[in-house]
């Protein structure tokens, strides 16, 4: 009895310094049992490209020569009220594929000849994020991300101009919430 109760002594002691070291270990991720949205991360690389953000800066500067609205922001700091930090990345992809499928694909045959090769580009960031996801609530990301499509869609053509204007706003927010 007595070889018993030292083996799950033991056993308990194990399991208990194994359960302090996962608790420090989730301490120092934030939290999170698994990296949050652990697939929510874009290579430094893929902003590193002087010729994509030549052609991505140019477009985003054509179309805002052409943009009447200067009262209205869609990418700034609203865009990001009451969501973690650590979805900040997935929020973004939220937004990059709005502006791909809602804004870009339907005006692919203007601002040209930029046009195509940012789409392809963005496509590709699209891409690399399609594993984007957060666990649990993302209820301040679709709030957010809502405001801005009835923003655009509002606006109407104008929306759709001002969000290729601020493309390079969208490259900028995007390097800065998934690089990591």
């Amino acid at each position: 009895m007595a070889t018993l109760q030292k083996f799950l002594s033991s056993c308990l002691l194990g399991t208990l310094a194994a359960s302090c070291l996962l608790l420090v270990a989730l301490w120092v991720q934030g939290g999170a049992a698994a990296p949050l949205g652990s697939h929510c991360r874009l290579n430094e690389s893929d902003f590193q490209q002087p010729y994509i953000i030549n052609r991505t800066f140019k477009l985003a500067d054509e179309a805002s020569l052409a943009d009447n609205n200067t009262d209205v922001r869609l990418i700034g700091e609203k865009l990001f009220h009451g969501v973690n930090v650590r979805q900040h990345c997935y929020l973004m992809k939220q937004v990059l594929n709005f502006t791909l499928e809602e804004v870009l694909l339907p005006y692919s045959d203007r601002f040209q000849p930029y046009m195509q090769e940012v789409v392809s580009f963005l496509a590709g960031l699209s891409n690399k994020l399609s594993q984007c996801h957060i666990e649990g609530d993302d209820q301040h990301v679709q709030k957010n991300v809502q405001n801005l499509k009835d923003t655009v869609k509002k606006l109407g053509e104008s929306g759709d101009i001002k969000a290729i204007g601020e493309l390079n706003l969208l490259f900028m927010q995007l390097k800065n919430a998934c690089i990591g």
